[in-house]
């Protein structure tokens, strides 16, 4: 090995500068960009090479003429300078005419990892002019580019003659791959000043078949982040509104500000036009969404609907998110539409759902402490004229805190939870169920302050007996300006402000016990817990706003309060008694299970008392001794999966409620069955059984090909609810996916019954929709 100075080695300098000229060309041609800066210096393509950099130089020989004034190093070549590796056959130096020529197998590696290969380069050393023959390009992010020649000009343009571009993820790892398209260009250019790459005559060919034809085409080069510009057009198709064709506009309008517009003509609703604009704050991001179209057809809308009755119609959304510090973050979420079911209508991004949430909120996390405030307006998207559904929604603010104390109390854990909630209806929520009334919002305004503080304390006992003690203290303070109840059964207080407290005392007993076997290792834990309180204050004759989903089963059946709100408090001596078991087995094999019965001992039972909503009752808590409930899973090495848990009456064992799944997620197969049992439960709302069976399943075939679907039937009903089915391609550079969906529309909210979306993407270029090709009921794509 031999090592020269700088002055001599220049011919190896100005070959490593020509062979980054190239790389220059390459990452411009792979990176997609959305606007474009100033002031770009051609001194910013060249190698960025430290002052004290040592040149490495290997060859079988090594001339240097005095005479002609030429330095020729030939025969299995290896330069290494500044973090770059070249390899040669030979290097010839020409320092009369200033020129530079390899040829043979030349290969440069630059420390960015890119790879570039060419059968001969002849440049000046100045890096301004040179032509390249038989150019092939790899870049890290395994785009590829070739071209039978190359020209640099000026120092400020590349030129490449008849070249091919293409992105190949699998050629990484599969040589023998090959990717299902490419761009050939008569010619392409790649300016330095302006940063662009020209694309002249150029042919989008797919299956090796050319399918489109481009005059020109330019775009930003690597170095660019953002340029304004039309954008992939998206497709769509859908019953009721028809095909569609959208052309997006983006607008880069500053460094931290840009838009993008989209008009899209719908064969049988005319023009939706939406916009979305964006700005970037230091520490947070605004987002502004406006959409709107004047319908050609409503006739194609069902009868009677709010899309029927619409001509114009529109809205706008806004969105922000930011952070005061790393601990402290707000934001907000509004919408505002000329009718309910617009966004939902015409699918619009993010706003499409039945129910979207407007909020705007404040959280804070510190180690020991949570903060949350948040206020609620929710608007309900339906197509019923006449719906005063959104008009029953409350507004809503609420305040969390919770706090656990940094040491030990008394040696034991001290937990604080504050919630302050305050709500306004402006309307009546009652609905009538079998004769059976219930309120789940009462007009008018109703304000709550929660405090509550909880200790306790873990003791292991000799024999591995574990008991944790536990005392909680809890306050509320009730504030009600709001209208009666009439017909309510139960007993609502009639006073404009109230206070209740609740004291508990309670005590867990826990008993591990550990078998251990030759090939598996078992734990099972029967538990048993005991709380004694007094009755719950004004049960049932209080509004009830967050408690009124109950779902007893065996994932609460050792919670302390099982009401899923702060509204309802469970009172009253109450013991829990059941079981876990965790095994594992040497063979991959795991097994869990958990199941038990809760007991009300003594005062008054709060699931068996009226409420507003009916919570609690037909929940298998309204008894002294409750229903069973249990639960069983084991898990497979294979990817075969089952669960089923259920809650079985107590005086007949009757199956209440169950759930059951099989599932198996593979290399190739991913499919999963699920059944559902909901016994009827008059009073609390649902006047019938409710038996459903949820099938899903995907097959992965030929590498890179996948199908899948899911049904959904309705077994009293006896009709299918739901069912879809699609294909996919996905090759990490192409993907290709199609989408058939439908729902059954029982009550006409929804403007199409079914609908078949498709999705085209291409790496490095961008993508193509039509409709919408998401499937929630596989997370397998």
């Amino acid at each position: 090995m031999a090592a020269g100075n700088r002055k001599r080695m220049k011919l190896t300098n100005a070959a490593l500068l020509a062979g980054v000229a190239l790389h220059t060309l390459a990452t411009g041609m792979y990176a997609p960009a959305r606007a474009q800066d100033a002031g770009t210096r051609i001194d910013d393509l060249q190698p960025n090479i430290p002052a004290d950099a040592k040149l490495l130089l290997t060859a079988n020989e090594l001339v240097y003429n005095r005479d002609t004034e030429k330095v020729t190093v030939r025969g299995n070549v290896q330069i290494e300078y500044g973090g770059y590796k070249m390899v040669a056959r030979q290097v010839d130096y020409d320092q009369k005419s200033g020129r530079i020529l390899a040829t043979g197998d030349i290969q440069l590696i630059e420390p960015g990892g890119n790879i570039v290969y060419a059968d001969r380069m002849d440049v000046t050393d100045d890096f301004g002019n040179g032509f390249v023959q038989a150019l092939r390009i790899e870049t890290t992010d395994l785009t590829r580019l070739a071209a039978e020649t190359g020209e640099r000009r000026n120092g400020e343009e590349f030129i490449l003659n008849k070249a091919v571009y293409t992105a190949c993820t699998p050629c990484n790892t599969k040589p023998e791959h090959r990717s299902l398209w490419h761009i050939k260009a008569q010619r392409i250019i790649q300016n330095g000043r302006t940063r662009t790459i020209r694309l002249e005559h150029a042919y989008f060919e797919l299956f090796g078949k050319p399918i489109a034809y481009i005059p020109v085409m330019e775009i930003p080069d690597h170095t660019v982040k953002r340029k304004s510009g039309f954008l992939f057009p998206l497709f769509r198709y859908t019953q009721k509104l028809g095909a569609g064709v959208g052309v997006p506009y983006y607008w880069a309008i500053s460094p931290h500000m840009d838009a993008t517009i989209t008009g899209t003509g719908l064969t049988r609703q005319g023009f939706l036009l939406e916009g979305e604009f964006r700005q970037q704050f230091h520490n947070g991001l605004h987002t502004l969404n406006v959409a709107g179209i004047s319908q050609l057809d409503r006739e194609q809308f069902t009868p009677g609907t709010v899309d029927a009755m619409e001509t114009n119609r529109g809205m706008i959304a806004s969105r922000g998110k930011f952070e005061i510090n790393p601990r402290w973050s707000f934001g907000w979420n509004v919408l505002v539409q000329s009718d309910n079911n617009f966004a939902k209508t015409y699918d619009l991004s993010t706003f499409d759902g039945t129910t979207y949430v407007n909020q705007a909120y404040l959280t804070g996390l510190g180690k020991r402490n949570y903060f949350d405030l948040r206020a609620f307006y929710f608007d309900i998207q339906d197509a019923d004229p006449d719906s005063i559904d959104e008009n029953k929604q409350p507004v809503a603010q609420v305040l969390d805190y919770s706090y656990t104390a940094p040491g030990p109390v008394l040696g034991g854990e001290l937990n604080a939870d504050f919630n302050l909630t305050n709500i306004k209806r402006n309307r009546l929520d009652r609905v009538t169920v079998l004769g059976v009334e219930r309120f789940r919002g009462l007009e008018g305004t109703s304000h709550r302050l929660t405090g509550e503080l909880e200790w306790k304390r873990t003791f292991i006992a000799p024999g591995g007996l574990v008991l944790t003690p536990l005392l909680a203290a809890r306050g509320d303070a009730l504030g009600m300006n709001v209208d009666d109840p009439v017909g309510y059964t139960g007993s609502f207080t009639s006073s404009d402000a109230e206070t209740r407290r609740m004291l508990t005392a309670g005590l867990e007993a826990r008993y591990p016990i550990l078998f251990a076997g030759e090939t598996s290792s078992h734990v099972l834990e029967p538990m048993a817990q005991l709380y004694a309180r007094p009755d719950e204050q004004y049960a049932g004759a209080l509004p009830n706003e967050d408690a009124q989903s109950f779902v007893f089963d065996a994932t609460n059946l050792f919670d302390r309060d099982k009401f899923s709100g702060y509204d309802r408090i469970e009172g009253g001596t109450r013991a829990n008694i059941g079981f876990r078991y965790t095994g594992s087995f040497d063979s991959g094999y795991g097994l869990r299970a958990i199941a038990g019965q809760s007991f009300h001992l003594g005062g008054l039972n709060s699931f068996s008392t009226d409420d507003l909503v009916k919570a609690g009752a037909d929940s298998g808590l309204e008894t002294d001794s409750s229903d069973y409930v249990a639960m069983l899973g084991i898990d497979a090495p294979s990817g075969l999966m089952a669960s089923l848990s259920g809650r079985l009456d107590e005086s007949d064992f009757s199956l209440r409620r169950a759930d059951a799944t099989v599932g198996y997620l593979g290399l190739n197969w991913q499919a999963a069955l699920t059944y559902t049992r909901i016994e009827a439960q008059p009073t609390y709302g649902s006047p019938s059984d409710q038996d459903e069976i949820q099938t899903a399943a995907a097959y992965r075939f030929h590498d890179y090909w996948s199908v899948f679907g899911a049904v959904t039937y309705d077994i009293d009903a006896g009709v299918v609810s739901r069912n879809g089915v699609g294909i996919t391609y996905d090759d990490q550079d192409t993907l290709f996916s199609i989408v058939y969906k439908q729902e059954r529309d029982t009550d006409s909210s929804l403007a199409n019954d079914w609908s078949i979306g498709a999705r085209i993407s291409f790496r490095t270029l961008g993508d193509v929709y039509v409709g919408d090709t998401k499937f929630d009921e596989l997370d397998y794509f």
